[in-house]
């Protein structure tokens, strides 16, 4: 059975994971990717567009499915290899998230929605995932909920 998750990075990092076919999360730490399973969907957040900027873009930037294999290190250079998983990335749109608030499980009501987003991974329900996808127009490679 399939588990659907959020990560969260800044909109520059998805968009290399993306171009790279691969997901990293917390920094590149291997624990939270174990977690996550072939199959699996993953959605990112990113709250802004580069690391350390505050510039509010709040938004859902990748959405696809885990493939399969387990996590592995990339080298991005200067000694620093991160863990990674390999992901079947959809085609669709980065879709800003204030929209959504009062209709996702997981912010509805809440006036601390982002609370969640500060583990870097979380999981999310099936309704929210087919939420977002159909809002980000995805077109997903797998079976979409």
């Amino acid at each position: 059975m399939s588990a659907y998750w959020i990560a969260v990075a800044s909109a520059e990092h998805v968009r290399r994971g993306r171009k790279g076919g691969f997901m990293q999360v917390n920094h590149g730490k291997a624990a939270p990717l174990r977690r996550v399973r072939p199959g699996d969907g993953i959605v990112y957040y990113s709250p802004t567009t580069v690391l350390g900027e505050k510039d509010g873009l709040q938004a859902f930037t990748a959405i696809g499915m885990v493939r399969e294999g387990d996590p592995y290190q990339g080298d991005m250079g200067g000694g620093f290899t991160p863990f990674r998983r390999d992901v079947d990335w959809a085609q669709a749109q980065e879709t800003p998230i204030k929209p959504l608030l009062e209709r996702l499980e997981f912010t509805s009501g809440k006036s601390n929605w982002g609370y969640p987003l500060r583990f870097g991974l979380f999981p999310i329900s099936v309704a929210d995932f087919a939420l977002i996808a159909q809002t980000m127009g995805a077109k997903l490679a797998s079976t979409s909920p």
